[in-house]
């Protein structure tokens, strides 16, 4: 994956803009970030994950996941080393964090993904 399919993929996900945070571009519903990129320098990105699919993905994928440093990654805050990801595996992760950021209401109105 690259940045420019990261941006894609996280944009598609229902009423996500795209602003800036800490000089780098992150994506939020409902005016809350859910993803992030190059937080942790070129080539990676951040998606805030349940905590338990953050545990699946770091034991499914250890060579593409990482938990954030500190608060940030006990909380669901998990880093991405796009190289290793494929499409399918950050569209999962891109959907679960849209979902656990988004208001009740338009998890609601778009359902399942």
């Amino acid at each position: 994956m690259t940045p420019a399919e990261f941006r894609k993929l996280a944009l598609a996900q229902p009423e996500a803009v795209e602003q800036e945070h800490m000089n780098h571009p992150d994506f939020r519903v409902g005016g809350r970030i859910f993803a992030s990129l190059g937080g942790k320098g070129p080539g990676t990105g951040m998606v805030k994950l349940p905590l338990a699919m953050q545990a699946r993905m770091l034991r499914e994928h250890p060579d593409v996941f990482e938990p954030a440093t500190g608060a940030w990654g006990r909380g669901g805050a998990t880093m991405v080393r796009l190289k290793a990801a494929t499409r399918s595996i950050l569209l999962e992760t891109l959907e679960a964090a849209w979902r656990n950021t988004a208001p009740k209401k338009l998890v609601e109105k778009h359902g399942a993904r």
